[in-house]
């Protein structure tokens, strides 16, 4: 309640104070949350080997988020010498406990090869699980894998399903990428104006000039009163805010 401001004044050291006790006793979410307040240096002073000292003990009484909480230490060296080995043991366990930021991250490792042996199909199968439960990053990256058939069959459909799912939540490349896929693969008008609006869309978000070269290859195959109406379509879209913009299709 401290921490977070919840029925008292939010008072980062009388959290600090009452997660110690708890941890004390060998309170595993305490533990973390004491961990993450050294790591931060909230309510304390920064000290990460301290922060390590406290997630491990979380890590192992079992609790996902210390156990990912701690293969991020050890991949960043912080508090600890840096072991990828070690990160990707901790990210599995958090992992196989349904963690979607350390089924992330273990895909990661394995599609780089980092900590453990180079698999694109085992990166392919844990982006998924990350991807199911709405991590945008992990289904960028699986989109990218389908689409480039790494690790996956090539399946153009499913690259722009993953994408998109992505691109909804404010993911930029996933955006970029979406719009690409769909103006190399346009054989419509509709097509197209998916590809415009995407491709407005990611360079609000970030990828500015490779979005607007985009937008300028996909002007030059439209008609006036064509390009009237997508550049209608993203001026709508800014007056949402960039967010739940839509060009019917009959498919994805």
């Amino acid at each position: 309640m401290y921490d977070n401001g919840e029925g008292v004044d939010q008072n980062q050291r009388e959290a600090a104070t009452w997660f110690r006790l708890a941890a004390e006793q060998g309170h595993a979410s305490a533990q973390n949350s004491l961990g993450l307040m050294y790591d931060n240096g909230e309510g304390v002073a920064q000290d990460q080997r301290e922060a390590a000292k406290w997630l491990r003990l979380a890590a192992e009484q079992g609790l996902a988020d210390a156990q990912y909480n701690l293969g991020g230490m050890y991949d960043n060296g912080k508090g600890v010498d840096r072991n990828q080995r070690e990160a990707a043991r901790w990210f599995r366990l958090a992992a196989k406990q349904g963690h979607a930021s350390a089924q992330y991250n273990l895909g990661l490792m394995h599609n780089n090869g980092e900590g453990v042996a180079q698999d694109q199909r085992e990166a392919a199968k844990w982006y998924r699980l990350a991807a199911k439960q709405g991590h945008a990053s992990a289904q960028y990256n699986l989109g990218w894998m389908h689409n480039n058939g790494e690790g996956v069959a090539q399946d153009q459909r499913e690259a722009a399903k993953w994408y998109r799912l992505a691109a909804k939540q404010g993911h930029a490349s996933a955006q970029y990428n979406l719009g690409l896929l769909y103006f190399a693969n346009y054989e419509s008008f509709e097509l197209l104006h998916r590809a415009y609006l995407w491709s407005s869309i990611a360079a609000h978000f970030g990828r500015i000039s490779e979005s607007f070269e985009l937008r300028d290859k996909i002007e030059s195959k439209l008609t006036k009163s064509q390009l009237k109406i997508v550049r209608q379509t993203v001026l709508e879209c800014a007056k949402l805010n960039w967010r739940g913009c839509e060009v019917p299709l009959l498919s994805p």
